[in-house]
């Protein structure tokens, strides 16, 4: 009986602590991040891939662009685990390099359009009018394309080349069919936070619209940019393995798995290996961040809350 008396007179306590210090909506989504299984395995995907593309000269075994006449089309063994292709280049070695390729292409054109669609929604959002309405007829037009149809289109523009050029020329095309995403999402969230009650403060405080954007709207507006940048990823992967295996994207000798993908197709009857390999490396990239994509979006949707 003194025990129960004991726990209720400490209970008003315990209840005022937990109103004083209330969980953040970051700690909540990074709570409900940690128990969702499919974030964990998609982050786990995703953990093992940078590391491979960041240990890439260490982990592979030989080079990716040295070729062996004398090992052509060799079936996966110990020397060379998962075979090498019609000019005796190590697959594994390929595969383990491809994963830079992807990855950084992959990242960077999510970034660049993130920089510049991010500030264009912004904008139109909160200003609204002819402002609004030039910026969103130009994203309309660029979404009047079918986003593998425009980067082709682009592609062929630019005219793709090897090296380093090739890779920024993939990855600039890929962004600009992409900010339009961005733009309107950005927009969507702005139209609504810029109606709360502490942006009118703000205004009638006479605080400047850039601070008020930067300070008070953007930040509100990170949890779906967040979602869609990681899912962004998986579809950016996509888009310049196929730009690859038409042939428009990154350029031999740099090692590419949708390049691979062209370059042995015609060999898949009697070499299946060859092109098996690239095609599951794709599938198990693009999985990792659908996967953690979808568990980020669960974490931070705040109807779960």
């Amino acid at each position: 009986m003194a025990i129960q008396e004991q726990d209720l007179s400490a209970a008003p306590d315990v209840t005022w602590r937990a109103a004083a210090h209330p969980e953040s909506p970051l700690a909540q989504g990074m709570r409900r991040l940690r128990k969702s299984t499919t974030a964990l395995i998609g982050a786990g995907i995703v953990a093992v891939l940078l590391v491979v593309a960041l240990f890439a000269d260490v982990l592979a075994p030989q080079s990716p662009i040295a070729s062996d006449q004398t090992h052509t089309f060799e079936r996966p063994s110990r020397d060379f685990p998962l075979g090498t292709d019609q000019l005796g280049r190590d697959m594994l070695s390929r595969i383990i390099h491809g994963s830079r390729i992807s990855l950084a292409i992959g990242v960077s054109s999510v970034l660049l359009a993130l920089f510049v669609g991010v500030p264009f929604g912004l904008i139109a959002g909160y200003y609204g009018g002819r402002v609004d309405s030039l910026i969103m007829r130009v994203m309309d037009l660029i979404l009047a394309f079918p986003i593998y149809l425009l980067a082709i289109i682009l592609m062929v523009i630019f005219a793709p080349t090897a090296g380093l050029i090739g890779t920024i020329k993939v990855t600039g095309a890929i962004a600009i069919v992409r900010i339009p995403i961005y733009a309107r999402l950005v927009r969507g969230s702005v139209l609504s936070i810029k109606e709360k009650e502490y942006i009118e403060a703000c205004r009638a405080l006479g605080v400047r619209d850039p601070w008020i954007l930067l300070r008070h709207v953007l930040p509100n507006c990170l949890a779906p940019i967040i979602v869609t940048t990681t899912l962004g990823i998986a579809t950016s992967i996509i888009v310049e393995a196929t730009l690859s295996f038409l042939g428009l994207g990154t350029q031999p000798p740099t090692p590419s798995w949708g390049w691979d993908l062209k370059a042995n197709v015609s060999f898949i009857q009697s070499n299946p290996w060859i092109s098996l390999f690239p095609g599951i490396a794709i599938f198990v990239t693009v999985l990792g961040f659908n996967l953690f994509g979808d568990g980020l979006r669960d974490a931070l949707d705040p109807r779960l809350k």
